[in-house]
């Protein structure tokens, strides 16, 4: 009960042991993986989910449709092949963008720094940009670009400073580096909000793909305001209403409305690679605390993502910089932690995706647990909700009784996301029903989603409290496989007082043993 001898963070931190190791191989930061030629089968899919993978990634800004085809088919099948825990599968969208025309025979054209030139709308330079005349796509450049701002190009690799709108096709810029005009690259306009459609043509046809496929979860690019999310949710429909939309927060605007999108959507996304453009890089830092920090406030989960591990794309140990990276968002309170290249075409999958397993299980060892607990219990809005009433007690009895796991019987997930909230030390094991939400609430942290394999029976002609009892067996037996509790540990039990959603109410104190303890009663 070590968490307990310490009241402040200072204390925890300051009794941390360099040599300890964790008694048990319980992560409780899920990790995301995106699949990618490296890793698109179903024998690799396989070999990342015993390295600790538990959320599947495709990219819909690379790709055809038969490709992301192949990789839910083998996701689906790998989860066939071999025993374990659910896998979950997102669809990342490609997301409005910017970008720059093609130039004549598609030459990378070499520009010096000091040069003065146009940035234009006019179609006419959409297939023959050069140093005199450089086209992007986005009609309303001149609308909304100021003098005096800078625009990047092909993730910052070329700045212009924005010398005069000319006219309504043309921005006057001077080139700040030396570099080269290229085909189609990104352009960013940092501090400056654009007026895109939240949806292209290409994102609604993805999203239909991902419903027809029966993805979890959307992880939805470059949301700059509530209304985005809710256009999303419209494409989505009543077919995909239990997908759950993580918004990518990746630029200025995104971060000043955070507010108002973390309230519709599911949860968020740290996309630090465009965030880290269109915001100063030293900046990023900053606002990757407060939107996690917001997150945890709201129980909604937060993912950080980009370059956590970038050099094992192609080298089997990373920096310790990135290892201090990893360390830190799960200290910051990230739910769950991304590869992106590493694991869709790096040459070391596997190894990145082990290394982020190690790194995470070792950084939750950091967590003050108890201060963590009281501080979000007093910063819930109150009142609260019988559900989150039930969630604080559950965490608080975990921690007072050296619980070795709370269990927790939902239909949708969303009492496990209310307990996973206030940080238990233990993991909390959902038992559902629910195939779609035992695949998504991998998005909680410490959260291991089981799915029962009977149906729901007639209540009429079955004891309710017998089938609670028969689910609370289960998932203990499975947790005591899966190595996260051992026979007799304390559990803390939570359910509904009958089937359902919304009507959870009831907690329970059991031994970890196949009849509860109740022969002993």
């Amino acid at each position: 009960m070590e968490h307990l001898s310490s009241r402040t963070r200072y204390e925890w931190l300051a009794q941390l042991n360099t040599e300890y190791s964790p008694r048990k191989a319980y992560r409780r930061t899920s990790i995301i993986g995106t699949i990618g030629p490296k890793t698109n089968s179903v024998e690799k899919i396989n070999l990342l989910r015993k390295a600790g993978l538990a959320i599947v990634r495709m990219n819909f800004s690379h790709g055809s449709y038969e490709y992301h085809q192949s990789v839910v088919d083998n996701a689906k099948q790998a989860e066939k092949v071999q025993d374990g825990r659910p896998l979950a599968v997102a669809l990342d969208t490609k997301g409005p963008e910017i970008r720059t025309g093609n130039t004549t025979n598609d030459a990378d054209i070499p520009i010096a720094a000091g040069t003065e030139m146009n940035i234009t709308t006019n179609d006419k330079y959409a297939t023959s940009s050069d140093d005199k005349n450089m086209y992007v796509d986005y009609k309303n450049i001149t609308k909304v670009i100021e003098k005096g701002r800078i625009i990047y190009v092909d993730d910052g690799v070329l700045s212009f400073e924005v010398l005069d709108i000319v006219d309504g096709q043309t921005v006057r810029v001077r080139c700040l580096n030396d570099g080269k005009i290229s085909s189609k690259k990104g352009v960013n306009l940092p501090k400056t909000d654009v007026d895109l459609p939240a949806l292209s043509e290409k994102d609604k046809n993805d999203l239909r793909f991902g419903v027809k496929n029966g993805v979890d979860m959307v992880f939805a690019s470059f949301i700059r305001r509530a209304d985005d999310v809710k256009a999303i949710r419209e494409v989505l429909g009543e077919e995909g209403k239990d997908i759950q939309i993580i918004s990518k927060i990746e630029n200025q605007q995104g971060v000043n409305n955070f507010d108002e999108i973390l309230a519709l959507t599911d949860g968020i996304m740290v996309a630090r690679g465009d965030l880290g453009i269109e915001i100063p890089p030293a900046q990023v830092f900053i606002a990757q605390k407060m939107m996690i920090a917001k997150c945890n406030i709201a129980g909604k989960p937060a993912i950080c993502a980009t370059q956590m591990l970038e050099s094992m794309t192609y080298n089997p140990r990373p920096t310790r910089a990135e290892v201090s990276d990893v360390g830190n968002a799960v200290l910051d309170g990230a739910d769950c932690v991304m590869l992106s290249g590493e694991t869709a075409k790096g040459n070391y999958p596997i190894e990145s995706v082990s290394m982020m397993h190690e790194t995470c299980l070792i950084a939750e060892l950091a967590i003050p647990y108890v201060s963590t607990y009281n501080e979000l219990k007093t910063l819930a809005a109150r009142p609260v909700s019988t559900s989150e009433n039930c969630a604080m007690s559950a965490v608080s009895a975990s921690l007072e009784q050296n619980a070795g796991a709370i269990l927790v019987l939902t239909t949708s997930g969303n009492t496990a996301r209310l307990i996973s909230k206030y940080r238990p030390v233990c993991p909390i094991i959902m038992v559902t029903r629910n195939s779609r939400a035992s695949r998504y609430s991998h998005l909680y942290r410490g959260v291991y989603p089981f799915l029962f394999p009977s149906a729901k029976p007639d209540y009429e002609q079955t004891n309710w409290q017998k089938n609670v009892d028969a689910r609370l067996t289960w998932g203990i037996s499975q947790a005591i496989s899966l190595g996260v509790l051992s026979k007799g540990d304390v559990v803390v039990c939570v359910q509904g007082w009958r089937g359902g959603m919304g009507h959870t109410n009831t907690m329970r104190i059991v031994p970890a043993e196949e009849d509860l303890g109740l022969s002993a009663e």
